[in-house]
C-alpha cells in the first residue's frame, strides 16, 4: 500500500522495496512511476527532492528515503514521469577530519543522473569557503542548484552496427565535439558544435575521406566550469571536470529539452556508425569537479565523501590524496566508486552505443586501496573479466602526477592500448635534429618492443601520436619554440615548456618561401612516420589542415576561435597528403602487423621482415645506431608473400641532402612511391631507380619506394 508524504501543498503516494529485491543505482521508471535509489554509507538519513521543469526553482516535494543492503537508499513515487527534475539531501554529521561532509542545506546530483538540468549558480559554484573543518555552508542552494532528469531512454537502434575496427586497421582522430563544427559553413547555424553537428553528412563524409576509421571525443561526460575560469571569463573548454558520469554534457546539444539532448547524442553515434566510424569517449574518472576541501558540495562530497574520495589520514586528520592535480581524486578501490565506474561504462557501451574509452589520467583509475599503482588492481581485474568491457576499445593515459609511481607506460596489462609518449617526444626530437636519438627513433617506429614487449604485448598496444589536445598542434610545432599562453591569463607561466618544438628560424607566422617549405617538409616527414610506424596512429584534428593556436600550448580554457576548427583556412596540400598516407597506410600490411618485426628470413619471399641500410647501401650495425652523428637510414621491408612487392623506406632529418645508394644490382628497379621533401608527395608519374644508384635524398623527408621488378634475392647486402 502506497502511503503519502507532503512538502507544502503538494503531495505523491510512495513505496518502498521489499523482501529483498536487489535495487540498481539511479533511477528507474516501473509502471506505476519512478524508483530513486543513491548510494551513502555514512548519511543519517536521505531525502528526495522533486522540482518542476516548468519553474526548476520550485521544489514540489520532498520525500525521506529508506536504508536497504549494501547502504542503498530509495523509494518509489508514483505518477513521476520523465521528465521530472530532482536531486539528493544527505543528513550527516559535520565532520572534515573524519571524511565526513554533510550539510542538508546542498542539493546534490545523483551520481547516476542521465541527463543534468540548468547551470550552476554562480556566486555558489565561485565562493570560496573557509577551511571546512571550523563551519559548513548555511546557504539554502535548492533553487539554483543543478538539477538531475528523470529520463525516457527508449531510442530506435533499428540498423545501428557497431563497425568494430580490428586494431590493427584502427586510425583514430582525436576531436572536440563544439570545436569541430562551430565554424563548418556547411552545418546548419542552428546545428554549429552540437551532437546534430557531427552527424551532419558533411560531416561524416569528411572524417571518412580523411581515411579515419574512429573519432575520441574530449569529454562529452557533464562537466562544470571551474570558479577561477569563470572570473576571468574563460571556461573549461576541453571539458575535464567531470560532475555527471552518466549524462551527455547538455550545451552540446541543440536543443535544451533534457530528453532530446539524450537522444541527439544517441543519434550522432548511430549517423557516425552508418559512416562505418567508431565513435571513443574521452572519460574523466579520476576526480570530480568538486575540487578540494575549498570546493563545492555538488555530489560526492555531500553524499559520502569518505567513501568516494581518496584520503589521507593523519593528525591533522583527513586530507584529500590529489594524484590528479585537480583537487581530489576518486577513490576507484571502494566498493561504490567502482560500481558506479563500472556502471557507467557499461551504460555508455550497452545503452549509448559507443565503442571504447580513452582514460584520462588512467594510473589514478588504476590505484589499489593502498594508493599505488597496480597492474591486478581492482578496477584493472574488474574491466579484463567483464564480459561487455572488455571487448570495447579500451586505451590509457598511463600517467598522473604521484610524486612515487606517476609515469607507467608499458605497464597496463591486456587487453589495455597506451597512448605512447615516448613515441610522440621521440619522434618530434628526431625531427627537430636532435643529435643521438636515431637509435631510439627506430624503436618507437618499430612498435617499442622494449616498452611494450616485455609483458608479450603487440606493436599495437602503442598509440602512436604526434599531437593531441594537450599541446602544440602540428603546424605549431614547426613553428614556435616557445609556448605562447598569454590569452590564458596565467602570466604565460602554464603549459608544458619542454615541448620538442622547432620554428625553423622564425617565431610564429612567416611569408618567407623557405620557412614554409621547410614546415611543410617537418609536417608531411612526422606524418608519414606516424603511418609507417608499427602500432595505432592518432591524429589530432585540423593537423591535417594546418590548423594553428598561434603557439598556445595549453588551451583548456579557450572556447574561442582560437580552439575552434577555421574551415575557411585550409592547407591544402597537407589535407591531400593525408588522406593519401591514410589510404597507403591501410594498403600495406606491413605497417598494420600485429607482431614486432623479428630480422628472420621468410622462405616464401627470400627476405627478413626487415633490414636496416647506411646510405652507402651497406647493412647498418648495431654500433652504427647509436652515432651521435647518424641522421639518414633506410629500411627494406620483406613481404608477407609472393604477391606483394617489397617496400623501401629512406628517412634523413638532416639539413642536407644525403643521396642513397638504393639495394639490388642494375637488373633492380625501384618505383617512387612518395618523397616529403617534394612537393605533391606523390607524384603523378612515379620515377624509377635501379639498384646500385643513389636516389637524391633531399634534406628532411622520408621516402618510400617499392620494387617494380628484379630478383627479390639480391636485394639484401653482404657483410
Amino acid at each position: 500500500m502506497p502511503i503519502r508524504t507532503t512538502v507544502s501543498e503538494s503531495a505523491f503516494p510512495v513505496s518502498f522495496a521489499t523482501g529483498g529485491e536487489p535495487l540498481a543505482p539511479g533511477v528507474t521508471l516501473l509502471r506505476e512511476g519512478t524508483r530513486f535509489v543513491v548510494h551513502s554509507r555514512h548519511a543519517t538519513a536521505l531525502d528526495l527532492c522533486l522540482y518542476d521543469l516548468a519553474d526548476p526553482s520550485r521544489e514540489t516535494a520532498r520525500i525521506r528515503m529508506q536504508r536497504t543492503e549494501r547502504d542503498l537508499w530509495h523509494v518509489t513515487v508514483h505518477g513521476i514521469r520523465a521528465g521530472t527534475l530532482y536531486g539528493y539531501r544527505a543528513h550527516g554529521p559535520w565532520l572534515p577530519q573524519n571524511a565526513m561532509r554533510f550539510n542538508a542545506k546542498k542539493l546534490l546530483l545523483d551520481p547516476y543522473a542521465r541527463a543534468i538540468h540548468g547551470v550552476p549558480h554562480e556566486a555558489e559554484h565561485m565562493r570560496t569557503q573557509p577551511d571546512p573543518r571550523h563551519a559548513h555552508g548555511r546557504i539554502d542552494n535548492g533553487a539554483t542548484a543543478l538539477k538531475c532528469v528523470v529520463v525516457d531512454e527508449s531510442f530506435d537502434w533499428t540498423g545501428d552496427t557497431s563497425p568494430r575496427v580490428p586494431w590493427q586497421d584502427t586510425v583514430i582522430c582525436e576531436l572536440h565535439v563544439k570545436g569541430f563544427t562551430q565554424m563548418h559553413p556547411d552545418v546548419p547555424a542552428r546545428l554549429r558544435g552540437t551532437y546534430a553537428g557531427l552527424a551532419h553528412p558533411s560531416v561524416t563524409s569528411y572524417l571518412k575521406g580523411l581515411g579515419v576509421t574512429s573519432v575520441q571525443l574530449l569529454p562529452v561526460h557533464q562537466h562544470l566550469d571551474d570558479g577561477f575560469l569563470l572570473g576571468r571569463e574563460l571556461t573549461n573548454y576541453w571539458g575535464y571536470n567531470t560532475i555527471g558520469f552518466f549524462a551527455p554534457h547538455n550545451t552540446y546539444a541543440s536543443t535544451t529539452q533534457p530528453q532530446e539532448q539524450v537522444r541527439e547524442f544517441k543519434s550522432m553515434v548511430k549517423a557516425l556508425h552508418a559512416a562505418g566510424i567508431e565513435v571513443i569517449l574521452d572519460v574523466v574518472y579520476n576526480h570530480t569537479a568538486e575540487g578540494n576541501e575549498h570546493g563545492p558540495s555538488l555530489m560526492f562530497r555531500g553524499l559520502d565523501d569518505h567513501s568516494y574520495y581518496r584520503h589521507h589520514f593523519g593528525e591533522s586528520g583527513a586530507d584529500y590524496i590529489n594524484v590528479t592535480g585537480c583537487g581530489n581524486s576518486v577513490d576507484s578501490a571502494s566498493e561504490p566508486a567502482l560500481r558506479l565506474i563500472l556502471d557507467s561504462l557499461r551504460y555508455w557501451v550497452t545503452e549509448m552505443h559507443v565503442d571504447g574509452f580513452r582514460f584520462d589520467l588512467a594510473v589514478t583509475v588504476a590505484r589499489d586501496e593502498k594508493d599505488g599503482f597496480n597492474r591486478q588492481s581492482q578496477f584493472l581485474s574488474a574491466v579484463a573479466q567483464d564480459p561487455v568491457l572488455s571487448r570495447v576499445k579500451l586505451i590509457a593515459e598511463a600517467w598522473d602526477i604521484s610524486r612515487m609511481d606517476s609515469y607507467q607506460v608499458g605497464n597496463f596489462p591486456e587487453p589495455w592500448r597506451e597512448l605512447n609518449g615516448k613515441y610522440r617526444d621521440t619522434v618530434r626530437s628526431w625531427w627537430r635534429g636532435d643529435s643521438g636519438c636515431t637509435a631510439e627513433f627506430a624503436k618507437r617506429f618499430c612498435g617499442s618492443q622494449d616498452v611494450f614487449g616485455w609483458n608479450q604485448r603487440p606493436p599495437l598496444a602503442s598509440i602512436n601520436f604526434l599531437t593531441s589536445h594537450d599541446g602544440f598542434t602540428l603546424m605549431d610545432l614547426v613553428s614556435y619554440e616557445n609556448k605562447h599562453n598569454e590569452a590564458n591569463h596565467e602570466d604565460n607561466r602554464d603549459g608544458d615548456s619542454n615541448n620538442h618544438s622547432s620554428n625553423c628560424g622564425v617565431e610564429g607566422p612567416s611569408t618567407n618561401p623557405k620557412i614554409l617549405q621547410a614546415r611543410g617538409r617537418l609536417r608531411r616527414g612526422m606524418i608519414a612516420t606516424m603511418m609507417c610506424s608499427l602500432g595505432v596512429p592518432f591524429i589530432t584534428a585540423g593537423d591535417e589542415r594546418g590548423r594553428t593556436q598561434g603557439g598556445n600550448n595549453n588551451a583548456y580554457c579557450q572556447d574561442s576561435p582560437i580552439s575552434w576548427l577555421d574551415w575557411a583556412d585550409c592547407d591544402e596540400e597537407m589535407l591531400i597528403f593525408v588522406r593519401q598516407m591514410t589510404a597507403f597506410r591501410s594498403s600495406h600490411t606491413v605497417f598494420r602487423r600485429s607482431s614486432y618485426f623479428d630480422g628472420k628470413l621468410n622462405p616464401a619471399t627470400g627476405l627478413r621482415d626487415v633490414i636496416w641500410l647506411e646510405n652507402d647501401g651497406t647493412l647498418l650495425h648495431h654500433e652504427e645506431w647509436h652515432q651521435e652523428t647518424r641522421r639518414c637510414f633506410g629500411a627494406l621491408f620483406g613481404t608477407v608473400g609472393e604477391s606483394t612487392s617489397p617496400l623501401l623506406l629512406l628517412f634523413n632529418n638532416s639539413a642536407d641532402p644525403q643521396p642513397f645508394v638504393l639495394p639490388g644490382n642494375t637488373s633492380i628497379s625501384w618505383s617512387l612511391v612518395f618523397d616529403t621533401a617534394l612537393s605533391p608527395s606523390f607524384p603523378t608519374k612515379p620515377s624509377t631507380y635501379t639498384g646500385t644508384q643513389a636516389y637524391p635524398l633531399v634534406s628532411q623527408g622520408v621516402v618510400c619506394l617499392t620494387l617494380a621488378s628484379g630478383d627479390r634475392e639480391t636485394l639484401e647486402p653482404k657483410g
